[in-house]
C-alpha cells in the first residue's frame, strides 16, 4: 500500500494505491490521528485502489468522523463502490 498525503489551505488529500487491508491500515491511521485541527476536509483519491477490507473502511470512518463528516472519497472502482454500499458507507460519506 502507498499512501500520498498533500495539505492544501486545509483540505488533506489521501491518494491510496494497493490494498487498503489489515496490514495498510495502521498507516493510515497514524496518518488520521496526527490529523491537526487545521484539516477542515479529507479527499480520499481511490483512483488507484485495489481492494478495501473491513479494516480500511474503519479508517475511512475515523477520518470521517476526525473531520467533522468533510470527507469524499473521489475515483472509487466499481469494485471498492460494491464494498461501500453493502456497508452502507456510500449513504453517509460522499462518494464523486
Amino acid at each position: 500500500m502507498t499512501i500520498n498525503k498533500t495539505l492544501n489551505e486545509g483540505n488533506m488529500i489521501l491518494s491510496l494505491e494497493g490494498w487498503l487491508d489489515t496490514q495498510a491500515a495502521p498507516e493510515l491511521q497514524e496518518i488520521i490521528e496526527g490529523m491537526t485541527d487545521e484539516v477542515k476536509s479529507v479527499v480520499f483519491d481511490c483512483e488507484k485502489l485495489e481492494y478495501i477490507s473491513s479494516s480500511g473502511i474503519r479508517q475511512i470512518v475515523a477520518a470521517y468522523k476526525k473531520a467533522g463528516g468533510n470527507c469524499t472519497l473521489k475515483n472509487v472502482s466499481d469494485e471498492i463502490m460494491d464494498v461501500l454500499n453493502m456497508t452502507g458507507i456510500a449513504n453517509r460519506i460522499k462518494v464523486e
